[in-house]
């Protein structure tokens, strides 16, 4: 794909005010994404403002390089979070004018394509990020798929997380390819100094863990059917570690089902805080997340699986998505098709059979990790110079 040629942002003159509903403390990868974003922005000299959703009581403010501003709505997607990001959006309509406004995930996307009927916000520069599974939400209902048309057609530049994202793009609103450029995520900045060579160690039991919400889109059941189907040798000798909460669609109970019926153990760990996670990928031996597709939502890239690899984990995961991308099949770890269960209980057979082929895979999953990085996103999608590898 050529690289859009648009003009090199000003860095002095226009602020880059970036807006968003998902953001410290709220968990996962768009999140981190909005984060890493907005430091690396700063770090080139952006003047970078963030308008987060307010923090819970008790809950601090982290150091930032850049400046804050927490609006009173709530971390998610509601209607009223939608319009209190559309009254600060028009109350600031002037300032944005001469400013580069950046919207890094779905969320304030919504109060967007009502409110750019309203020629009273014309930002400088409309920059947008697409992670996957919202363009084919968009592209479901035609007026969501029509005032989307309109809205691209105003952006600077469309960055999208993945080849697989662009694809999808390039299938639902072709007209934006031409303002698109693929900005991966990279290893959050507070993980770099663990992406250190992992020593292999013997341990009387293999430990498979699993990072992410508990969620059928996660695939946590396909692991424990996949490891249900090992032989019986390798099933005396595992543990199944899941780091993760809020079920959704009576998913708790499906896994508490699955679970009783398993002849190996499984242990939920919890929501565990960033900072303690590491202790975690430590102790571990494999890292699974089999993503599935569910309803409209399609894992467009995951960062989850760089931060694995950066603490030397091999990987088993599903080939869907933007996955591949993430994890290279052989090199990092194993991919198989989706719904295959025989083929992933084959996988996982063969990483606890080969504790050799672990270090491999996780030594170059380490170095794949630190690859990619945020000042890399950040000046491809503001039109700077970038690695031609991550276009690639």
């Amino acid at each position: 794909m050529s690289r859009p040629t648009l003009k090199k942002p000003t860095q002095h003159n226009e602020p880059l005010i970036l807006v968003t509903h998902e953001f410290f403390p709220h968990r996962g990868g768009i999140a981190v994404y909005a984060t890493e974003m907005a430091r690396a922005a700063q770090d080139l000299g952006y003047a970078v403002e963030v308008w987060a959703p307010a923090l819970a009581p008790g809950v601090l403010e982290l150091p930032r390089n850049y400046q804050i501003e927490r609006l009173p709505m709530a971390g998610d997607h509601s209607l009223l979070s939608q319009w209190r990001m559309a009254r600060r959006l028009i109350a600031e309509r002037k300032r944005l004018r001469s400013a580069i406004l950046y919207v890094p995930e779905p969320g304030p996307l919504l109060a967007l394509l009502f409110l750019q009927y309203f020629d009273r916000l014309k930002p400088a520069q409309l920059v947008l990020t697409f992670h996957g599974s919202e363009i084919q939400w968009l592209a479901s209902r035609w007026i969501l798929r029509w005032s989307t048309t309109h809205l691209l057609r105003k952006a600077t530049r469309v960055g999208v997380v993945s080849a697989f994202a662009l694809d999808l793009l390039r299938q639902h609103f072709p007209a934006a390819v031409t303002k698109a450029v693929i900005t991966p995520g990279a290893l959050r900045t507070d993980l770099t100094s663990c992406a250190l060579e992992r020593l292999p160690h013997p341990k009387p039991k293999t430990i498979i863990l699993t990072v992410a919400r508990l969620n059928p889109r996660k695939g946590q059941l396909q692991v424990i059917a996949a490891l249900q189907a090992l032989p019986a040798d390798q099933l005396a000798s595992l543990e199944y570690w899941l780091v993760g909460s809020h079920g959704k669609d009576k998913y708790d109970d499906a896994l508490a089902t699955a679970v009783q019926a398993a002849d190996f153990s499984v242990k939920f760990l919890g929501d565990i805080p960033d900072d303690q996670l590491s202790d975690i990928y430590a102790q571990a031996d494999i890292f699974a997340m089999t993503s599935m597709p569910h309803k409209q939502s399609i894992e467009g890239f995951g960062l989850v699986y760089l931060e694995a690899g950066a603490h030397g984990l091999p990987i088993i995961a599903h080939a869907i998505g933007g996955v591949p991308e993430a994890v290279a099949h052989g090199e990092t770890g194993l991919l198989v098709a989706p719904g295959d269960i025989a083929a992933l209980t084959a996988a996982f057979a063969q990483l606890i059979a080969d504790p050799a082929l672990r270090h491999r895979q996780g030594e170059a999953g380490r170095i794949r990790a630190i690859r990619h990085t945020w000042t890399d996103a950040v000046q491809s999608l503001l039109g700077q110079p970038v690695n031609p590898s991550l276009t690639t």
